[in-house]
């Protein structure tokens, strides 16, 4: 396959790291230092707060050993290994982190109600879903492709014996 074609995909990844990146580094330091000042001040918010900040912070890890896959599964297509194991493997780890993600955000569901409450936003629990079905979307689409690699794999195994 052309180097041009999965240099391309390479660039798309980098593009979606970069906001995540810019987001844990300049937009939750700043709801952090604002969820400090709440506990000064007594708020019973910021404990909704501070979870639902733990949250982003966490599944930040999974997102980015999903970009890393990502990048091995491009370079696996590179060297004309995308019908291997290793691929169905980077694959498998990519549903994983993307359940993990999922998961996560379950999780702060209830913090993010809380906030809704408070704030009378129920638009809130909308974003706070849609961090839900993101990742089950990304998931099932993973989980799709592996099986359907799995199934070309095991074909072409058959095929080599049969020769």
């Amino acid at each position: 396959m052309k180097r041009s074609s999965t240099l391309f995909l390479r660039i798309a990844v980098i593009c979606i790291g970069i906001p995540v990146l810019a987001l844990c580094l300049f937009l939750l330091p700043q709801i952090t230092e604002e969820a400090n000042e709440a506990a000064a001040r007594g708020s019973d918010l910021a404990f909704a707060i501070y979870a639902i900040l733990m949250v982003m912070y966490v599944s930040a890890v999974p997102f980015y050993f999903a970009l890393y896959q990502s990048f091995n599964l491009l370079s696996y297509i590179d060297k004309n290994q995308a019908f291997s194991d290793l691929s169905v493997t980077a694959l498998k780890k990519i549903k994983n982190c993307a359940l993990i993600i999922s998961g996560l955000y379950v999780v702060a569901i209830p913090f993010v109600y809380v906030l809704a409450e408070v704030d009378d936003a129920p638009g809130l629990i909308l974003v706070g879903m849609a961090m839900i079905f993101a990742p089950m979307v990304i998931a099932v689409f993973a989980a799709v492709l592996q099986r359907l690699l799995q199934e070309a794999i095991d074909i072409k195994s058959e095929n080599d014996l049969i020769v």
